[in-house]
């Protein structure tokens, strides 16, 4: 397999789908790069029981969620200790433990409906482009994410 040519080909797919993740042009780069560097490592794992372009942007989610949580253990307790507690910072902290709480069940959440949840609402991605990554229809995608909302809804209500 020529990997130049995979890079190539898949390059702006990989690049595209990460940003839409992390909003950050920077970020998204890093973690493409990265993604490439471990499939080139990686290539004769590589089965073809799913498209290259859903196997590399597996990569780059995985490479994304891993560099996310070495990124959020960086936080020091120190600077959360030094914020000072106001009204507006008590409800700030209410609305980030309810976040925090549905982060939780959506980690809970068993695979496609973890994936296609987080790509309908932090990746901001269409149902459409949603299917596609998966090798699905559209209507796929919608009938997933809104499972996984019932699901969701089932752990954190």
């Amino acid at each position: 397999m020529d990997f130049e040519k995979v890079y190539s080909e898949y390059y702006d797919t990989v690049f595209r789908y990460i940003l839409s993740i992390c909003k950050d042009e920077a970020w998204a780069e890093e973690i493409t790069q990265e993604a490439f560097f471990k499939a080139l490592k990686n290539i004769d794992s590589f089965q073809g029981k799913c498209k290259l372009r859903v196997w590399l942007c597996q990569i780059a989610k995985n490479t994304f969620y891993t560099d996310a949580k070495k990124r959020s253990r960086e936080i020091s307790d120190f600077t959360l200790a030094s914020i000072p507690v106001s009204d507006t910072s008590q409800q700030d902290l209410m609305r980030k433990e309810d976040a925090f709480e549905i982060h939780k069940a959506l980690h809970m959440l068993d695979e496609p409906y973890k994936e296609v949840f987080w790509m309908r609402t932090f990746g901001e991605l269409s149902f459409k482009d949603i299917g596609m990554l998966f090798g699905k229809t559209e209507s796929w995608a919608r009938v997933t994410y809104h499972r996984a909302k019932i699901k969701i809804k089932g752990e954190f209500l």
